[in-house]
């Protein structure tokens, strides 16, 4: 479920994997690979992913439905 969620917020943006790979500076082979579940995402990577989504790393991990971070 990951990679679905990783793959469809970044349609939404309109983004090829290649501008992802560039913004989270790895290559769009490596982004493919996280997308396609071929590859763990490393820590770092999945935080990055969850601030340049505006969501929680709990979002992106299945753990939760909700997209919009809790905020205290």
């Amino acid at each position: 479920m990951l990679y679905r969620r990783i793959r469809d917020l970044r349609e939404d943006k309109d983004l090829t994997q290649k501008q992802m790979g560039e913004i989270l500076s790895c290559s769009q082979r490596v982004y493919s690979n996280y997308e396609r579940g071929e590859l763990d995402i490393p820590t770092e990577i999945l935080v990055k992913l969850a601030d340049f989504h505006n969501t929680s790393t709990d979002y992106l991990l299945n753990r939760t439905d909700n997209i919009k971070p809790y905020k205290n």
